[in-house]
């Protein structure tokens, strides 16, 4: 079996600038700065005979390329207790429809339909037990981040390894847009 997700890659130095965040909660388990990445859709586990068929339906998508804008901070939270902490993403029709028409391929190519909506952002953090006031602090005085708009030009399928350091991800095939 091997663990999938397809996602965008941003550049090094905006990757960067983000870690400039990725302090201040106690408790907070912060991901690595190679790892931060804007998540189209988690595939999961999936046995290794099927990873071609992936490609090849992920090879089919068409879109042009488009601008990123990345603003603003959030959270998750379930049960009252926050568990992820993100950059927020600028609306994009663009990057909506091309996450649709990675979602249908994906399905075509016999994936699962996802069943949550897609809410695109870029994860900083997880959290188990992270101090309320220290992560209402971090979310106050982050809220106004903003990056310069990037523009996305592929979009790629990563392996992803979990280990006992965190996962690590490997790139197993780009897709070109346009």
């Amino acid at each position: 079996m091997i663990r999938l997700f397809v996602a965008i890659e941003l550049p090094e130095a905006l990757r960067r600038r983000m870690a400039m965040l990725c302090r201040g909660v106690k408790g907070a388990r912060w991901l690595d700065v190679d790892n931060l990445h804007l998540t189209l859709r988690f595939i999961g586990e999936v046995g290794e005979d099927r990873v071609e068929d992936i490609v090849q339906a992920l090879a089919g998508v068409r879109a042009p390329p488009f601008p990123l804008g990345i603003a603003g901070v959030g959270h998750f939270e379930t049960r009252r207790r926050v568990r992820a902490l993100w950059l927020g993403i600028d609306p994009s029709p663009a990057l909506m429809q091309l996450q649709e028409r990675i979602e249908l391929a994906l399905q075509r190519a016999g994936c699962a339909a996802e069943r949550r909506r897609f809410s695109p952002h870029i994860t900083l953090a997880r959290l188990d037990r992270a101090a309320p006031d220290t992560v209402r602090d971090w979310l106050h005085g982050n809220s106004l981040f903003r990056a310069e708009p990037v523009m996305v030009e592929t979009f790629v399928l990563f392996h992803s390894l979990l280990g006992s350091g965190g996962a690590v991800y490997r790139p197993l095939a780009e897709f070109p847009l346009g």
